[in-house]
């Protein structure tokens, strides 16, 4: 394994541990939820006039790296056309719940 992921996974570890499981959740459900779901798959209202993609599906997660959803959580998502797809959380969150955040993410991986 790469140096930095070893990395990121020894920082996740650590923030896995500071943080409770109910502060993760607490997360999940107040600012991801909405659009994708409890379960992560999606299937909501607002997640399928956004067409997020299923966080469970284990071919999607494997196409995009840890350090690429941190960023995608803290600055956002924009189509092509520029419109905001996922509105930036870094004013929200802080970098600790951002890396639990993709902890969990990667939990619903099936």
């Amino acid at each position: 394994m790469k140096k930095s992921n070893l990395l990121v996974l020894a920082v996740m570890s650590a923030a896995v541990v500071s943080m409770s499981a109910a502060d993760v959740q607490e997360n999940w459900t107040k600012n991801c939820a909405s659009c994708h779901g409890k379960d992560g798959k999606g299937d909501t209202k607002a997640g399928k006039k956004a067409e997020v993609k299923d966080l469970t599906d284990a071919t999607y997660q494997a196409s995009f790296t840890d350090e690429q959803m941190l960023k995608q959580i803290k600055e956002g998502m924009k189509d092509k056309s520029g419109k905001e797809r996922m509105k930036p959380f870094a004013d929200k969150l802080s970098d600790e719940e951002v890396k639990v955040l993709v902890a969990h993410v990667r939990g619903f991986k099936k």
